[in-house]
């Protein structure tokens, strides 16, 4: 019995310790984000470049792809269900608002925390265990500054970019399925579209994408820099990184859909 209660509090100081580090990690990307140009010590805006075509435009291709199939998927399930109502023209406004809120911004944010949320661990931890960060630090370079907040602000800028891509590709594939398939007249299927998409069900997606914009790359960044042990070491950070980042998303998804259904944001 004491073996077990051992065991609870050593994973709850665990749990605390590693949120403490991931709050003050964020603290120092504030504080170099916000701080920094006024120091003269902005990040590299060639730094920033990279990480955005890194981590926005080589991922639009696996971007496409999902949200293209995820909007078949959706149209042809909608369509399924609407027939038995005689109701199938609503597939175009299902799909859409269904892309638009939900499906869009958090497939693309799953997509991307596989690939680059992972590829950030990998690269940071690697970083670390073979001492590369600590050479930073003997030449006054601040890793964070040097390193993370490029990252983040890639990331933060990307994301919406991605989701908003993601949102027009699934509503092509459910617009194809839809008139193609469904039988549903090509212009009625674009009016209803846009007839049921209000402005609100694009920025709420928007707003959530930020958030997990944030959410991937800063469990990204501090994977990588707490990585130890080499490379099985850096195998192990990136393996918890993704898996974390994957249900932080979705709690985050859930929170956030309950603040804008009760708040009418």
């Amino acid at each position: 019995m004491l073996n077990i209660i051992g065991a609870i509090g050593r994973m709850v100081l665990s749990v605390l310790s590693q949120v403490g580090g991931i709050f003050t990690l964020l603290g120092q990307i504030l504080f170099w984000m916000f701080a920094g140009p006024f120091m003269r010590k902005a990040s590299s805006r060639k730094n920033i470049f990279e990480q955005m075509v890194f981590s926005g435009v080589n991922s639009l291709l696996i971007v496409f792809f999902v949200a293209f199939f995820t909007g078949i998927v959706l149209a042809m399930q909608s369509a399924y269900q609407l027939a038995q109502l005689g109701a199938e023209m609503y597939v175009a406004s299902l799909v859409a608002v269904a892309m638009a809120r939900e499906m869009g911004p958090v497939l693309t944010a799953l997509v991307v925390a596989g690939r680059v949320g992972a590829a950030i661990t990998a690269e940071l931890g690697s970083m670390k265990v073979t001492e590369q960060i600590e050479a930073l630090q003997t030449q006054a370079l601040n890793p964070v500054r040097f390193l993370v907040v490029p990252r983040v602000l890639a990331l933060v800028i990307m994301l919406p970019c991605l989701t908003v891509f993601s949102d027009l590709v699934g509503m092509v594939g459910g617009y194809l399925v839809g008139v193609f398939n469904v039988g549903i007249n090509s212009g009625m299927y674009i009016n209803v579209t846009f007839k049921f998409l209000e402005l609100k069900d694009i920025y709420t997606g928007l707003i959530k994408s930020v958030f997990f914009a944030v959410i991937i790359s800063l469990i990204g960044c501090y994977m990588g820099l707490n990585t130890s042990g080499g490379a099985e070491g850096v195998g192990r950070s990136t393996t918890v990184s993704v898996v974390t980042s994957f249900i932080l998303i979705i709690l985050a998804d859930c929170i956030l859909t309950g603040i804008f259904f009760f708040s009418n944001i």
